[in-house]
């Protein structure tokens, strides 16, 4: 549950920050379940079942991709370093500086 990883009093947290929350909670479970899928993928040895697992890896990648979006879309900072880092060629790291 999302509320047990908070690290304020929840009557402390404004509405918006609560709802970020949510978004990055649900950012982390979707990247985990990308992970489980790949790697239950490597590791399975009938055929059909790995094309199953890697294409419900591709669809909590659709679902990751989502939550990112709508935290682009409603918090500015969150737009900000998208806007700097993605889709940009060259270095990653320096590339904000």
């Amino acid at each position: 549950m999302s509320s047990e990883s908070l690290h304020a009093p929840r009557e402390r947290l404004s509405e918006e920050t609560l709802t970020l929350h949510q978004a990055i909670t649900s950012l982390i479970e979707e990247m985990e379940a990308v992970d489980w899928y790949r790697q239950r993928a490597d590791d399975c040895e009938d055929p059909s079942l790995r094309e199953i697992l890697l294409h419900n890896m591709r669809e909590e990648m659709e679902h990751a991709c989502m939550v990112l979006e709508w935290m682009r879309r409603n918090n500015e900072d969150f737009a900000e370093q998208v806007d700097d880092f993605l889709y940009r060629d060259g270095e990653i790291v320096g590339h904000g500086d």
